[in-house]
């Protein structure tokens, strides 16, 4: 007979855990479909336009790593969502790499001049770190109630 305290026993998803991994996936879906857009020169285009040439230039000239720190961001943050829907204990951490390289992002678009050269893009990434940190306080709040295995 299984009890409470048998390990292979899971308590019911509560709906605020259905909640963030829903809205998990699909923030990260979008922004996958953001990150495609940057690898293309059609994308890059599109992203550039409207653009002063000033702002194009420091956009196009940022280093590979920002591009593979968003991509960490974004695969991760999907990975760990997913891994949070399906209450596995795995997605803490792969929810945290995704905000360590959100956070990597920011410190490099701030250094870049990103932000000087497209003040919007720091709202912008302020609330992409902060929704990656809720999304791994959520894992971190799903774990200690024993709802991930």
């Amino acid at each position: 007979m299984q009890t409470l305290t048998d390990p292979s026993v899971v308590p019911p998803r509560p709906s605020w855990l259905l909640g963030a991994s829903v809205a998990g996936v699909l923030w990260n879906l979008y922004g996958i479909y953001q990150f495609a857009g940057t690898l293309t020169p059609a994308g890059q285009a599109a992203m550039t336009a409207g653009m002063t040439g000033e702002q194009a230039r420091v956009y196009l000239s940022l280093p590979g790593w920002i591009t593979l720190v968003f991509a960490l961001g974004v695969f991760g943050g999907l990975a760990g969502s997913l891994g949070l829907a399906l209450r596995r204990r795995w997605a803490r951490a792969v929810l945290a790499a995704s905000f360590g390289g959100y956070v990597l992002l920011f410190l490099g678009d701030a250094g870049y001049g990103v932000f000087t050269a497209l003040p919007s893009q720091l709202g912008i990434l302020a609330l992409v770190v902060l929704i990656a940190a809720g999304l791994g306080f959520a894992s971190w709040q799903a774990d200690q109630r024993g709802l991930l295995r």
